[in-house]
């Protein structure tokens, strides 16, 4: 599956729009990643368990679009975007 955040491929044309897909993930920390990233927010520094916890919530976030639009009969997917954000202690990513 061809995937690019342009609103474009240069050099195809596109014959045919499947219509908005996505991949929706909503993602809580492990009682591991909670604990290993309160002791780094009173030290400071990069919290590594978080930074692995959204690099998961994207790979799977990710995967369910391309299975959403291989669904759909598509074989590419134009203008992919990611987006995330925090609704009452939870991550949506």
């Amino acid at each position: 599956m061809y995937v690019t955040t342009a609103l474009d491929f240069a050099g195809y044309r596109i014959s045919d729009y499947q219509g908005v897909v996505r991949g929706i993930v909503a993602r809580a920390p492990t009682i591991t990643q909670g604990i290993m990233g309160g002791l780094k927010q009173i030290i400071g520094g990069n919290i590594g368990a978080y930074t692995e916890m959204c690099e998961q919530a994207r790979k799977e976030a990710f995967d369910l679009l391309v299975q959403h639009a291989s669904a759909r009969g598509a074989n590419a997917i134009i203008g992919m975007r990611y987006d995330a954000s925090d609704l009452g202690g939870v991550h949506i990513g």
